[in-house]
């Protein structure tokens, strides 16, 4: 299709009539497009897919530091010297009270994040006893973020209780090499699938204002669409201090409004999720919630200053939006829910 030959709402009146985007389409289209329109454009389809409705994480970093791999932008690298609080596995009453507290305030899913290349041995045991406790005890949804896990530890983890699995393909292929060199993006990409085949749902996404270029970006949301990702965490580097990437600027608010809204236009059924960065757009991303983002990290991020569940949850009641899961459902089906 030539993208070129339609204004905004048109491609937004095919895409709720099933196209999808392709690679040889010219995607060069929604780095043109006027912001408005296009943001205009991402509201229409994220109203159409997923209502009114904002999913809403929170996180625990269950361990920390002292990672082997090399992510030039990550804090917890063993090879950056950032000064973070370095622990092992976190107590199982410990992760299991914050759960409950996440849960009370109102928090969709709680995830479970662990530093280095794939949680295993002990750890992983105990992981796996704290997973099986809070899905007796508890009602809120979990989640795990534990690196390059095998197939029997994803059936394990899946087992447990655990519907969602988090890892980040983190730009493109091209781009990755400049990023990290202790795994691949085939790494990455395997762990992924095998995941999706273990019955998980799969939130992927990655990290802008690395130093990629807008075509890394677009290629990144076409990877996503193509590996079928049903939640999308949308990171705007904070360039931590230590870190390969300390000093890189700090990216404009409509940069992100740009990519938020063609992450939309491209996994127009997915939830576009606003990660680490969300400060800086206006209004704590008020008017993102509203242009193409249809869910977010809440509470405590392991990088960014937080935002509250309490002033997340006073915000959507502002914008008249919802994060009750019985409000999601909408004439196409679900709004990305799990």
């Amino acid at each position: 299709m030539n993208l070129r030959e339609l204004t905004v709402d048109q491609l937004v009146d095919k895409i709720i009539a099933g196209y999808r985007i392709q690679r040889s389409d010219d995607l060069s289209y929604f780095l043109d497009a006027d912001l408005k329109e296009l943001q205009a454009g991402a509201g229409r389809l994220q109203s159409h897919f997923c209502g009114k409705h904002i999913d809403f994480c929170t996180i625990i970093n269950g361990r920390s530091g002292r990672c082997g791999e090399n992510c030039k932008y990550c804090a917890q690298a063993a090879c950056h010297h950032t000064g973070i609080d370095e622990y092992g596995f976190l107590p199982k009453e410990e992760i299991i009270a914050n759960a409950k507290a996440n849960q009370d305030a109102g928090a969709n899913r709680f995830a479970i994040v662990t530093s280095g290349r794939a949680l295993v041995g002990k750890d992983f045991d105990k992981a796996i006893d704290t997973y099986k406790e809070m899905k007796k005890t508890l009602t809120i949804d979990l989640c795990a973020s534990h690196g390059l896990l095998s197939r029997e530890q994803l059936r394990r983890l899946h087992e447990a209780g655990v519907t969602s699995y988090h890892h980040n393909i983190e730009t493109s292929r091209r781009f990755f090499p400049e990023i990290c060199t202790s795994h691949t993006y085939d790494d990455r990409i395997r762990t992924i699938q095998m995941a999706q085949e273990e019955g998980f749902c799969v939130c992927s996404g990655g990290i802008i204002g690395m130093g990629e270029t807008w075509e890394d970006r677009l290629d990144m949301a076409m990877s996503l669409q193509e590996l079928g990702i049903e939640s999308i965490p949308i990171n705007a580097l904070m360039p931590i201090p230590g870190t390969e990437m300390e000093g890189r600027p700090q990216l404009p608010a409509d940069d992100i409004l740009r990519t938020i809204a063609f992450f939309r236009f491209i996994n127009p059924t997915a939830n576009i999720r606003l990660a680490a960065g969300r400060k800086l757009l206006p209004q704590n991303g008020a008017t993102a919630f509203q242009t193409g983002a249809s869910a977010s990290i809440t509470g405590n991020m392991l990088t960014t200053s937080g935002t509250t569940i309490k002033e997340d949850m006073q915000m959507l009641r502002d914008l008249g939006l919802t994060n009750k899961d019985e409000d999601c459902a909408v004439a196409t089906g679900t709004c990305g829910a799990h």
